[in-house]
C-alpha cells in the first residue's frame, strides 16, 4: 500500500493474499481473499483517502473491489463484469485525478470503473477496439501535466490531467485522453514489433517532460518522452534490449529509477545518466543481489 505497511499478492491459484510488512520481520499473512474463478493477474490499492480498498482482476473476466471493515475483515464491495475476456491489467488513478479504476482486457476493450463516494461504484465508460488483439497493460498519467509541476502560477496548474497509456498484443502503445464526455486516443507510439507486455507512466519528477516506459515480448524496453502532451511530440529511445521476454516495469516514487523484471528471473534497476543514456545500477536474481 502507499505506506509500505501492507503487501497484496495474487496468483494462478485464484486467490489474493494480504501481508503485513515489517522490515525487521518476515511478511505476516493476515488475509486470503477468495472470489475469483480463474488465475488472478493483478492487484491495485486504492488511495487511502478514499478508504482501505483493493482491486483485483482475473482470467474469469471479472474485476473485484475488496474492502476492509473496522474488524479487519475483507469483503467484496463491487464486482465489475463488463468484459468478454480475461482482464489482464488494472490501476487506480492518482487521487487528484478522481476515483477511477482503469481495466484492460483480452477482448480488446478498456473500461473505467468510477466511484461516487459512500462505497458506490459503477462502470462508467468502455473503449471498444482499444487494441485489436487484446489489452495487456494500462497505466495512469500523473494528475497534473509535467509542464506545470514547478510553476504554480501557470494557467494550467489546476488542470487535472486525465490521461492513461495502454499496451497491447498489436505491438502498439496508445495514449488516451478524456475529452468532453468520452475517452479518445491522443497518440499512437510505434516502436515495438511484438506483444507489448507492460507500460508504466512515470510519476511527477519535477521536470517538464512526461515519460512512459514500455516493454515487449521481444525483450526491448523503450522510453518515450514528450515535452508538450497537447502537441503529442513523443520521442523514443531504446533503453535496453534484453535476451528474454520482459514482463513488468515499475517506476520509483520519484520517477528517476525504473525496475525491470523478465523471463530470465532477474530484476534490474535502471537510471538515466547525465549524458542521456540509461545505465543498470542494480540487479537481482533468485540467488544473489548486487
Amino acid at each position: 500500500d502507499i505506506y509500505g505497511h501492507r503487501l497484496a499478492t495474487c496468483s494462478s491459484d485464484r486467490s489474493v493474499r494480504i501481508f503485513e510488512v515489517d522490515k525487521n520481520q518476515p511478511p505476516n499473512p493476515i488475509a486470503t481473499l477468495n472470489g475469483h474463478h480463474g488465475p488472478v493477474w493483478q492487484v491495485s490499492w486504492m488511495h487511502p483517502m478514499y478508504g482501505v480498498v483493493l482491486a483485483s482482476c482475473s482470467y474469469d473476466k471479472k474485476v473485484i473491489l475488496w474492502k476492509e471493515n473496522e474488524r479487519g475483515e475483507w469483503n467484496k464491495l463491487f464486482t465489475h463484469e463488463k468484459h468478454a475476456g480475461s482482464v489482464n491489467s488494472i490501476q487506480w488513478a492518482p487521487p487528484d485525478t478522481g476515483l477511477y479504476l482503469v481495466c484492460g482486457s483480452s477482448d480488446g476493450t478498456i473500461s473505467i470503473v468510477q466511484g461516487f463516494g459512500d462505497d458506490k461504484f459503477e462502470s462508467s465508460h468502455v473503449i471498444n477496439n482499444a487494441h485489436t488483439t487484446g489489452v495487456n497493460a494500462v497505466s495512469w498519467a500523473p494528475s497534473h501535466p509535467a509542464s506545470t509541476t514547478l510553476d504554480p502560477s501557470s494557467k494550467d496548474y489546476d488542470t487535472v490531467n486525465k490521461r492513461f497509456v495502454s499496451g497491447g498484443g498489436d505491438s502498439m502503445v496508445r495514449v488516451w485522453k478524456f475529452s468532453g464526455e468520452e475517452w479518445a486516443c491522443e497518440a499512437e507510439l510505434k516502436g515495438h514489433t511484438n506483444w507489448v507486455r507492460d507500460v508504466a507512466w512515470a510519476p511527477d519528477t519535477g521536470f517538464t517532460t512526461s515519460t512512459i516506459a514500455s516493454c515487449c515480448h521481444d525483450g526491448k524496453v523503450i522510453i518515450w518522452q514528450c515535452s508538450d502532451l497537447d502537441k503529442g511530440n513523443w520521442e523514443s529511445k531504446t533503453m535496453h534490449a534484453f535476451d528474454d521476454v520482459i514482463w513488468h516495469l515499475s517506476w520509483s516514487v520519484m520517477g528517476d529509477i525504473l525496475a525491470v523484471s523478465g523471463g530470465d528471473n532477474k530484476v534490474t534497476l535502471w537510471r538515466e545518466s547525465h549524458k542521456g543514456g540509461w545505465i543498470c545500477i542494480s540487479k537481482q536474481d533468485s540467488n544473489n543481489a548486487n
